[in-house]
């Protein structure tokens, strides 16, 4: 059997895709935080179920930004700490399954990412597919509804920021922006938050850069924020910067002191 075909059948021998010793898809920290702020990271993990077979990768491979966004879980969680916000973490590697990518979007389940072509991800059918769908998909994306229901039934404001991080360079061109703020419809707090990190004086940021939000490219803030009126911002930050907890630690304080600033002009919004 040769190495696709033997990483296809290993994603379709057991029943369910998450065994016994497989992290669950969703880590959630200060879930009965009082802060406004909700703080979402789609990856922040780089777990591979073990009925996967790492995927057919190599660790260093799942070490890359192909394999999660570096550094994000520990800005998130010093973040989460700081501002007593609910923070809610995937865990599973972005290649296992993009959570933050459409179902029906060509990057849900890349079988090439970067150069790096995935043999656990070729020829996968329906029900392989709709295994991670079930497993890590649904259940993350299901908490952070839960949550933001909660919210609304006991009328609490909400302000959404999605987490992540970016490479350095990406297809040979080197990346300026420390940092970036993303959006889509509205732009309210990704605008203000970009003005604060400007005002500081020693950060390139990006405005709609390196990415921007589409509804074709996008799943948190289109369905978790736009369709419910939400305050909300998609945050990247460089990874060379938050790649050691030294710049965890930095970046979370960083952005506590600029949160704080945003709170009394949006926690009502």
């Amino acid at each position: 059997m040769n190495p696709t075909a033997r990483h296809a059948a290993d994603a379709a021998a057991p029943a369910t895709l998450l065994g016994a010793g497989d992290p669950p898809p969703v880590q959630v920290l200060r879930a009965g935080g009082g802060s406004p702020w909700l703080l979402i990271a789609d990856h922040a993990g780089q777990a591979v179920p073990a009925s996967l077979s790492g995927l057919g990768l190599p660790q260093r491979e799942l070490d890359r930004h192909i394999g999660w966004d570096i550094g994000i879980a520990g800005v998130t969680a010093h973040l989460s700490e700081r501002l007593d916000a609910c923070a809610i973490l995937q865990a599973y590697s972005r290649l296992v399954i993009d959570c933050n990518r459409p179902l029906d979007a060509p990057g849900s389940i890349v079988a090439r990412s970067d150069g790096t072509d995935v043999p656990g991800n070729a020829a996968l059918d329906d029900d392989m597919r709709r295994a991670r769908v079930d497993g890590i998909f649904r259940p993350y994306h299901a908490r952070i509804a839960a949550e933001l229901d909660r919210r609304a039934r006991d009328a609490r404001p909400v302000l959404l920021v999605a987490m992540h991080s970016f490479t350095p360079e990406m297809g040979g061109q080197r990346r300026p922006w420390h940092a970036g703020v993303l959006y889509q419809r509205d732009a309210r707090l990704a605008h203000a938050l970009r003005d604060l990190l400007r005002e500081e004086g020693d950060l390139v940021v990006g405005d709609n850069e390196p990415y921007a939000v589409s509804d074709a490219t996008d799943y948190a803030i289109p369905v978790h924020a736009e369709r419910r009126g939400l305050a909300h911002v998609e945050l990247e930050i460089r990874q060379d910067l938050i790649a050691d907890a030294r710049g965890q630690q930095a970046w979370s304080d960083r952005l506590a002191r600029l949160f704080e600033r945003l709170l009394p002009r949006f926690a009502g919004a």
